[in-house]
């Protein structure tokens, strides 16, 4: 018995096929005109702008300002599921290349994008995470200037992946990076960790209960910017993306050659994140988080910095939650609420896989 082949809806606005329960899909080998017709009244729609609407191969951006460096950073995202409550793989995707992209000192300006679709995909979800993707774009303060789209069989690719490159501008003067944290330097994260861990796990079923818990996907440029137009003297800036905050602070030891002790009852953690990863026997130091920020910098200015997240949107739980030692070959402490010290290694493997 062949397999029922998909009608196409005929006429000049939208000749796209439908499946069988009257859903606009999307299809494979659709050919030039349903490739232009799917770009035109999708992606151009909601990511219009003068730079992508010259309609080339490729775009110049313009030249960098005086007195500062170009800084690009790529990443590809694989979420699953697409959707998850705080979020969905159109705003991860603009987020996580933006902070990327903000972890150097620089400013975002300018996105390139890859969506990968599979055959059959509907196009009311993909209508909805270009419109995330849009809204996350508004909000950083970067455009969209080069896209491709293309789709793959059934079977062959698992709905949509994205991916996207950054380019942003910052200062010539500033050496920010994971090999310049020194000792007598203070560790402040933005705030609770763990969020979008356990948002994605509940959207898969993974939990076997419901929670509250809603992923903290956002873009922190602004919050890095707000940091050094107050010329505070930021050494080290970090996103604790996938294998989470123990995991990025113990490749910044290693990067700096420095031993870093955290205080446990320090680190900011939501009830529910913690109520969950009890249940689930998770860590929540090891869960990813797509917006929050580790800021190291001189102990002295520790409480401006604070003041300036606490002040901002994103940062409002930041807290101190640890202090760089003497220069080592790079470890990670945690002292606990007994007094006692562990060492903190990084996740071996992926606490949840395909988190962002």
């Amino acid at each position: 018995m062949t397999e029922p082949t998909l009608p196409i809806l005929e006429g000049p606005n939208c000749p796209l096929p439908i499946s069988d329960r009257g859903q606009i899909v999307i299809g494979h080998g659709s050919g030039g005109q349903m490739t232009h017709d799917l770009i035109r009244d999708v992606f151009q729609k909601r990511l219009s702008n003068p730079i992508l609407n010259t309609a080339n191969d490729a775009a110049i951006l313009p030249q960098a300002p005086a007195g500062q460096r170009l800084v690009v950073s790529t990443d590809a995202h694989i979420v699953s599921p697409l959707f998850f409550a705080g979020g969905d793989i159109g705003r991860l995707a603009v987020c996580g290349t933006v902070n990327d992209v903000a972890m150097l000192g620089a400013q975002p300006s300018f996105l390139t994008a890859t969506f990968i679709l599979e055959e059959g995909f509907p196009i009311s979800d993909l209508e909805a995470i270009v419109d995330s993707f849009a809204a996350a774009c508004v909000e950083a303060g970067v455009e969209l200037v080069a896209a491709d789209t293309k789709v793959t069989e059934h079977g062959k690719s698992d709905k949509l992946f994205i991916s996207t490159t950054g380019f942003g501008w910052a200062d010539s003067n500033l050496t920010i990076g994971g090999e310049q944290a020194k000792a007598g330097d203070a560790v402040i994260l933005s705030g609770a960790v763990g969020n979008h861990g356990i948002a994605v796990a509940e959207a898969r079923g993974n939990l076997g209960f419901s929670s509250s818990v809603r992923s903290d996907t956002a873009p922190l440029n602004h919050l890095v910017a707000a940091l050094l137009d107050a010329n505070l003297d930021v050494h080290v800036l970090r996103d604790p993306t996938r294998g989470g905050l123990a995991t990025t602070l113990v490749e910044i030891a290693r990067q700096s050659q420095v031993n870093i002790q955290l205080e446990e009852d320090a680190i900011p953690i939501d009830k529910p994140v913690r109520k969950a990863c009890d249940l689930l026997g998770l860590d929540p130091l090891y869960l990813a988080n797509e917006g929050k920020l580790i800021l190291i910098l001189p102990a002295h200015q520790a409480e401006s910095a604070l003041n300036i997240l606490r002040a901002r949107q994103y940062g409002e739980g930041a807290a101190l939650i640890g202090q760089v030692l003497e220069p080592s070959r790079g470890q990670l402490w945690i002292k606990t609420p007994f007094g006692t010290t562990r060492i903190l290694d990084m996740l071996a493997g992926e606490m949840l896989p395909r988190i962002c």
